[in-house]
């Protein structure tokens, strides 16, 4: 702060005490990283990148694959299955009791709803019916 002098009874006006400013500390740049920090730094965010991409592909395995990606028409060769082509009007009951008349349909049934995931039939489609 300033401090003012003022002289009463001479006639001379008050002036201010100069001013003067405490001189500040000078203002720093920020250091360069070494080498080292760098690389460790560029290194540090791929990981964290990789481990990211990891999660990501993991989690859409695990909610169904791709979301882009045509549903699965054809099941796991772990049985034997026949070869039906889809006639329209068909729903998967009217198909395992046409191929296989005479048998109590309903574990086939789900068996195919299972393996086509709910994917439509399509009329002149060739599906495979679980023997």
């Amino acid at each position: 702060m300033a401090a003012v002098t003022a002289f009463f009874g001479d006639g001379i006006p008050g002036r201010p005490a100069p001013y003067r400013e405490t001189p500040r500390a000078a203002i720093t740049r920020a250091r360069r990283a070494t080498p080292i920090v760098f690389w460790r730094r560029r290194l540090a965010v791929v990981a964290i990148a990789l481990g990211l991409v990891v999660v990501v592909a993991q989690a859409g395995d695990a909610l169904g694959g791709s979301p882009l990606a045509a549903p699965e028409r054809r099941p796991a060769a772990s049985q034997t299955w026949v070869d039906v082509r889809v006639r329209p009007g068909d729903s998967p009951w009217s198909i395992v009791e046409r191929t296989f008349p005479g048998s109590d349909p309903r574990p086939r049934v789900d068996q195919l709803v299972e393996a086509r995931r709910g994917a439509p039939l399509v009329p002149g489609e060739v599906i495979q019916v679980p023997r």
